[in-house]
């Protein structure tokens, strides 16, 4: 049994799905995967079902009864993935714009170098993004420098939905206590990882935006980020995250 597992949300994803988890099961490096499908009304759900059957002890599935948000798809990920012996949990999106290839280095950062967690950063090295509209790019640029002046945090893509945590990370964590469920989430969860004290790293990879299938991203998710921010910033002025560590 491999330490590593990722965690990969699914709604509407029958054109990726199965190239994407071939190709992850292909690696030299071993990684499990689990996949949360929201009810996909086409065939993302059955067409990993037939891929367990192949990959029976690679490949896991949990079906939900409806579209209820990334944020609560991960955060049903983590509570599974924590009752199971993995070292090393990994956020990544199904839709091809995260390559499988990027997977290495950003383990190396927390298995090897003993990072607490590590990003995928469009952003590390100027930008690297391909074929996103130019409004969408200066959306998500422009975000993470204002969640950055009010956070104060250093990470530069603070919305990057593919990173890697380390167990011991989310076992610190309270889960249920995570507010946003959207675009936020990523936010969110950087922002506590940090403010418990634990180092993160962003590793420099290009994202390819999708070729198939349609996005999820709608102007409703994005306000709640900006607006979620300041909540979490005020929130978090009243609460000593790093005592946890300190009485672990």
């Amino acid at each position: 049994m491999t330490d590593s597992l990722i965690i990969i949300p699914t709604y509407h994803e029958e054109e990726n799905i199965e190239c994407l988890l071939r190709e992850i099961c292909s690696l030299d490096e071993d990684f499990d995967i689990l996949v949360i499908d929201d009810n996909s009304k086409d065939q993302t759900a059955n067409i990993v079902k037939k891929l367990i059957q192949e990959y029976p002890n690679t490949i896991h599935l949990i079906e939900r009864p409806g579209k209820l948000g990334l944020g609560t798809a991960y955060i049903a990920g983590f509570k599974w993935v924590l009752k199971k012996n993995y070292s090393y949990i990994f956020e990544m999106d199904a839709d091809y714009s995260h390559s499988p290839k990027d997977l290495r280095p950003l383990l190396k950062a927390c298995k090897i170098e003993g990072i607490g967690m590590s990003v995928g950063s469009r952003y590390k090295k100027g930008v690297a993004i391909v074929n996103w509209p130019l409004g969408r790019l200066l959306l998500s640029y422009y975000a993470s420098t204002y969640v950055r002046f009010i956070t104060g945090m250093s990470v530069r893509d603070l919305t990057a939905g593919f990173v890697c945590y380390r167990r011991e990370v989310l076992e610190k964590l309270d889960l249920d206590k995570i507010r946003m469920i959207g675009y936020g989430f990523q936010i969110e969860m950087k922002f506590k990882v940090w403010k418990l004290g634990y180092s993160i790293c962003e590793v420099p990879v290009i994202f390819i935006n999708r070729e198939l299938g349609t996005s999820k991203m709608s102007g409703g998710i994005f306000s709640e980020a900006l607006l979620g921010v300041i909540h979490m910033k005020l929130s978090s002025l009243r609460k000593n995250y790093r005592k946890h560590i300190a009485k672990s």
